[in-house]
This record gives C-alpha cells, sequence and structure tokens, in this order.
C-alpha cells in the first residue's frame, strides 16, 4: 500500500519530457460537456450530479416548490382570473339590489344571487391562499360543495316559480359556484401531484411528512371548506323549503306589469253589482300595511262582506309582498300606484273604487287616489302614515339593518327554525307572520326604506294638492298609539283634512297600533264606517 502510494507520488512529481504530453493538465483542462448550454425545462436538474452525490435538495428547501409546474402556475393564474371575475359580478349584484341595470333585474329578491357569489368569492380566496398545502380533505369538502350546488341548480330550474324569481341571473350565480368548486377539486389534486413529482426531482423522494406550517394550513383551509359546506347545505334547505312554498296556490291572479318586468297578485271576492240605473256600484280596494293584505287586515273586510255591509272588493299585494314579484330598484309609491293600476286595466277592472289602507298603505292610496280623481268614491285611512313622518321608514339605521337581515336571509335560520321547531306552515311563510323572513319582503322594506323621504314624499306631496277635494274621508286612528305618541295625534288630524268631505275621525280606545281590527271594538268600528262609506257612494 505504501509503495503503490509512493509510486504514485514519484510518478506525479517527475517532470514532463519534450513532446510528452501532460496527461494531468489535458485532463483537467479538457471542456466537459456544458449541461447549461442544453435547453432546460421544467424537469432539468437545479444543481448537477458530482462524484461525492446526487445532489438533491433539501425537502425544506424552498426551490422545491410544486409552482416549479407550468401547469400549476397556469392554474393558479386561472383561479386569480376567475377571482376577477366573480368580484365583478358581485359588485354588479350589489348595485342592482339599490339601482337595477337594464336587463339585470330579478323578480327575485336578488339576496340568493349575491349569496351564492360571496360563496364563489370565499372559495377561491381559500384555494388562492392554501394553493400550495392541498389536501385530501380539501378535495373532498370541495367536491361535497359542488355537489350541494348542482343540486340547488336542479331545484331552481326544476320549480317553475324559483327558476321565474332567481332568472338567468340565479341560475348563473349558482351554476359559475358549482363550477367555481369542481375546478378546485381539479387544482387541488394537480398541485398534489405537482408536489410529488417536484419532491422526487428536487429531493430524491416524495415527502409524506408535515411541518407544523403545513399542518396549521390544512386545518385551517378544513375548517373554512367546512364552514362552507354548511353554508351550502343552509342554502339548500331553504330552496326546499320555498318548493314547497311554491306549491301554494294564489287566491288570484297574477298579472305581468311594467313591461312584463315582474308579475303583481290581484284578488277580487264577490261579483261586480249595479244600481238600477245601469251603472257599477263601487267595489272596496284594499292597500295592506306593513304586513300582506291577507295576514289579518282581509278578515274584518270579509266578515263585512258576508254580513252583506259590501258587496264586494279587491286587494292586492305590492311588489315582493305574498304572491308578488319584487320590482326593479328603485322602487316608489309612485311605482307601485302605476303597477296596481295596470294590474286593474289588464284584468279588465274599470272601478269605481272605495280605497281601505293601512299604516304605510294610506300613502299608496293617496298616490293612487290622485291619479284616478273620477274612480275614487271614497277613502278610508286605519291609523294612516303621515307623509311628515316618513322620515322614520327612511332612517339609515334601519336600512343598513334590512340590508344585512337581506344578506343572511338566504341561509334561513330563522325560516327553517321555525319550521322545523315551531310548526310554521307554508301559508304562515308565503302571507303569514313568518312573512317578514323573506328575502322578497325584505327587499320590499329595503326599497321602501331607501325613496320613502325622497321620491315617494315627493309623490304624496303632489298627489295630496291635487287630490279630489269632494271625496268622503274616514279616519280612524289607534288610542293606544296615540297615548304613545303626542305627534302622531297632530299629524292624524292633518290626515283628517286630506278631503274637504270628511265623514268621521273615529279613536278606538285599547285598539292595537295600525293593526285596530285585532280588536272586538275596532272591526265594529271599522265595518260601520265602512258601510256609510258604501251607502253614501
Amino acid at each position: 500500500m505504501v509503495s503503490l502510494w509512493g509510486s504514485k507520488n514519484k510518478d506525479d512529481d517527475r517532470p514532463t519530457q519534450d513532446g510528452e504530453e501532460d496527461h494531468t493538465e489535458a485532463t483537467t483542462s479538457q471542456p466537459q460537456p456544458n449541461r447549461r448550454s442544453e435547453e432546460a425545462t421544467e424537469r432539468t436538474r437545479l444543481l448537477p450530479r458530482n462524484d461525492r452525490g446526487q445532489g438533491y435538495l433539501s425537502p425544506d428547501d424552498p426551490a422545491v416548490s410544486p409552482y416549479n409546474l407550468w401547469s400549476v402556475r397556469a392554474l393558479r393564474w386561472f383561479e386569480v382570473l376567475f377571482l376577477l371575475i366573480t368580484c365583478l359580478w358581485w359588485v354588479l349584484l350589489f348595485i342592482s339590489i339599490f339601482v337595477s341595470p337594464p336587463y339585470f333585474n330579478s323578480r327575485g329578491s336578488g339576496f340568493f344571487d349575491v349569496a351564492y357569489t360571496t360563496l364563489t368569492i370565499g372559495n377561491i380566496l381559500t384555494a388562492l391562499l392554501f394553493f400550495a398545502t392541498p389536501s385530501t380533505a380539501m378535495s373532498v369538502l370541495s367536491m361535497a360543495t359542488s355537489v350541494l350546488l348542482l343540486i340547488d341548480m336542479i331545484i331552481i330550474l326544476a320549480v317553475p316559480r324559483i327558476r321565474v324569481e332567481e332568472g338567468w341571473i340565479g341560475i348563473a350565480s349558482v351554476i359559475w359556484a358549482a363550477l367555481i368548486g369542481l375546478y378546485n377539486v381539479v387544482t387541488n389534486k394537480t398541485v398534489k401531484w405537482g408536489k410529488a413529482e417536484e419532491e422526487e426531482r428536487l429531493t430524491g423522494r416524495q415527502e409524506t411528512r408535515r411541518s407544523l406550517r403545513e399542518w396549521c394550513a390544512v386545518f385551517t383551509a378544513t375548517f373554512l371548506m367546512s364552514i362552507y359546506v354548511v353554508i351550502v347545505v343552509l342554502l339548500t334547505a331553504v330552496l326546499v323549503l320555498r318548493s314547497r312554498d311554491a306549491t301554494l296556490p294564489a287566491p288570484g291572479k297574477r298579472y305581468l306589469v311594467d313591461n312584463d318586468q315582474y308579475a303583481v297578485h290581484f284578488a277580487c271576492v264577490g261579483n261586480q253589482t249595479y244600481y238600477p240605473n245601469g251603472k257599477p256600484k263601487p267595489t272596496v280596494l284594499l292597500e295592506g300595511g306593513y304586513m300582506p293584505v291577507e295576514d289579518s287586515f282581509e278578515g274584518w273586510v270579509y266578515d263585512a262582506w258576508t254580513n252583506k255591509t259590501i258587496d264586494r272588493y279587491c286587494y292586492w299585494d305590492r311588489p315582493g309582498i305574498a304572491w308578488s314579484d319584487n320590482a326593479p330598484s328603485p322602487h316608489s309609491a309612485g311605482m307601485s300606484a302605476d303597477a296596481i293600476s295596470e294590474a286593474l286595466a289588464v284584468a279588465g277592472e274599470d272601478g269605481p273604487w272605495i280605497l281601505v289602507s293601512a299604516g304605510v298603505g294610506s300613502i299608496y292610496s293617496r298616490v293612487f287616489s290622485a291619479r284616478h280623481p273620477r274612480d275614487i268614491r271614497g277613502m278610508m285611512f286605519i291609523d294612516g302614515l303621515h307623509e311628515d313622518l316618513l322620515y322614520k321608514i327612511a332612517n339609515p339605521g334601519r336600512g343598513f339593518i334590512l340590508w344585512g337581515r337581506g344578506i343572511i336571509s338566504p341561509l334561513g335560520l330563522d325560516r327553517l327554525a321555525g319550521a322545523l321547531f315551531k310548526g310554521r306552515t307554508k301559508e304562515d311563510r308565503v302571507f303569514g307572520k313568518s312573512s317578514y323572513q323573506g328575502g322578497k319582503f325584505i327587499k320590499n322594506k329595503l326599497q321602501e326604506n331607501l325613496v320613502a323621504n325622497s321620491l315617494t314624499k315627493n309623490e304624496v306631496v303632489t298627489a295630496r294638492n291635487i287630490q279630489a277635494p269632494k271625496v268622503p274621508l274616514v279616519v280612524v286612528t289607534s288610542g293606544v298609539h296615540l297615548k304613545k305618541d303626542k305627534d302622531w295625534e297632530r299629524k292624524q288630524e292633518d290626515l283628517t283634512k286630506v278631503t274637504e268631505k270628511l265623514v268621521a275621525w273615529d279613536i278606538v280606545k285599547g285598539a292595537p297600533s295600525e293593526e285596530i281590527w285585532r280588536s272586538a271594538e275596532g272591526r265594529k268600528v271599522l265595518e260601520k264606517r265602512l258601510g256609510e262609506l258604501y251607502q253614501a257612494s
């Protein structure tokens, strides 16, 4: 061993003779193949191999990343593009709640569209935040979300009433949400494959362990995706409730108005009667207050019809209430008056009319009366709202609360609880005490809030200036309300001056505020005064 090493050293130290090549220098200086000159691909090694080993990187090296693959980078770019498109769509939907762009209005509330789009944005953001940390849980939850969204799409398309309310906007929103969920499943699996590919290429093996940071990312992503699944379950449950409610037949008919943009519900009880001279007798036309006419307001009028106090009455649901569609935004009292006027014309109803209204409905009746001066034979205000008090409806805080309620209304937290634990029926949800929980009803109140102290107030002030002065008028006020609010008493007194022909101003003691008909004394007074108006006409 020693002689061999010595021999080698001796040969190395021997001077080179003339004409003899120095093989050592030749070997050292001989140019090696230039690996860098070869065209690089995504599979080209980052470190060259050498005699000491394979040149693998540490699994913790930042260079070990699925982003090295162009396919993974392309998927992420598309994810960002989808986020931009979805955000733009969300902005359009948000604006349409307050001001409907042309051909962008929905006959439903529009809150479902916003809910699906908000869910899509959350889904995309989660995918982007945890893009490089794929997991089986994310794939499973994304797939579950997509399947539920596809079920929602089937429900919307299968139920005609829901399909009409949601329109192409709602259908497009739910389809887009489902497609994004499926895309995220594909992305998650592709990144998982790319991560394994890069680890094998750069570290020599696939890394099966996760760092604490990666485990935190997986846990957070799984938690968020679980929330999305719960949200979609609630959306689906509410759609099932809506499909059940859609089977409830309307008492009357729905008429398309405003260039067929939406439909309103109109119904009548009793047949048209005539005087001996052939002229038609007046029909009582009801205008509800805060709640739908069918809730309880119609009850005492039905009793009056049964008792032959009146021969016929009709009623309608303002846009967004009971069986009526939502109207495009903004929507004022004057627009509602135009809607019922158009519906009456289509239905072949010419009047004449005795207008009976409660609460804020008195505002709508007054505008309608001013636009049909020759057809009005009497008016009755039941705790009617004065135009000077419209600012209470237009309160910004109230509007913000309504908007917030509308945004969460698709989850149906209160509606589902009522159906499951309180036995709420579809009648109760459509026109009863639970109807205020629906998105359509909330949008109606939000629209009312947005223009109450501007468009609507201007319309009712104008109506007062052109109101026919000889129309018989009855004002009935809740005594309970008067005790609570002295300003209300002054405004009620001013309502008695809307026309010059006041028949009576009754104050019913003990009657509930804005629901005088719920007391026995109130129903007695209301039927008596309605009969007097009917006979006087």
